[in-house]
Parts: structure tokens; C-alpha cells; sequence
């Protein structure tokens, strides 16, 4: 296969190909380059054509509570109390931008997902409750 940009599905699908076949090259070797220009083609292709937008405020946050083993708790010294983690967490209450801030510093969760638009949670009246 010649290195070329990926313009296409039918591109794509051949380039995967050549990144399977190559999958064991080793580091440095003319392959192992080959590899590597694939791989940033495709990841280059996919970015353009699937864009994955990142998650909202709150999925961030749980899943840097997840993936670290982080409890409630740990949340309070970056959002204030227990109910207000608990607000944050019941997607009653927003982020402030101070709050965001420490979390990304404290836990580094991506500022990117923590300033994003978070959808509050409504009342049995329909309104969403004040943040």
C-alpha cells in the first residue's frame, strides 16, 4: 500500500487493512514508520468525519470517580458540602467556573467536559429547579 491521505471509506477501510498487517512491526523499522503515518492518518480521517464530542460536567465527573476510585467525599474540598456535591451529582445545581476550576486541577478531569452545558433536572412541575 502507498501512503497517501485518506479521502474516502474505500481509503479508510485500506488503510485499516495495511494497520492490522502491521501491527507487529517494530519500533524505528521502515514498517514500524509506516505504522505510524497509518495511524495518524486514520485517527486525523475519523476526527474529521466521527467527531466525539466529551462528555457533560456530571458524566466527567463520575467517571473520574470510577476510574480513580474516588468517593463523595473526596468531591467536597473541590465543590464546598456533601449536599452540594450531592446537587452537582442529582444534576440539580450547575458548575460554577471556580468549581470546575478545582476539579480540573485537584483531579484532572478535562476543563474541556467541566465548563460544558449541563441540562438540570426538572421538578414535578416541569421547571427546572433554580441553580
Amino acid at each position: 500500500m502507498r501512503i497517501r491521505p485518506i479521502k474516502t471509506e474505500a481509503d479508510y477501510d485500506e488503510a485499516l487493512a495495511e494497520i492490522d498487517r502491521l501491527m507487529g512491526a517494530r519500533a524505528g523499522s521502515a514498517e514500524g514508520d509506516k505504522l505510524d503515518v497509518l495511524v495518524t492518518l486514520v485517527e486525523a480521517y475519523e476526527a474529521e468525519n466521527w467527531p466525539i464530542d466529551p462528555p457533560d460536567p456530571v458524566d466527567a465527573i463520575k467517571f473520574a470517580m470510577e476510574s480513580r476510585g474516588l468517593r463523595r467525599s473526596d468531591l467536597e474540598r473541590c465543590l464546598g458540602s456533601r449536599p452540594r456535591v450531592s446537587e452537582i451529582l442529582g444534576r440539580k445545581r450547575r458548575l460554577t467556573t471556580g468549581m470546575a476550576w478545582r476539579l480540573h486541577k485537584a483531579f484532572g478531569i478535562p476543563a474541556e467536559s467541566l465548563i460544558r452545558p449541563c441540562a438540570l433536572k426538572t421538578t414535578k412541575t416541569g421547571r427546572r429547579k433554580a441553580a
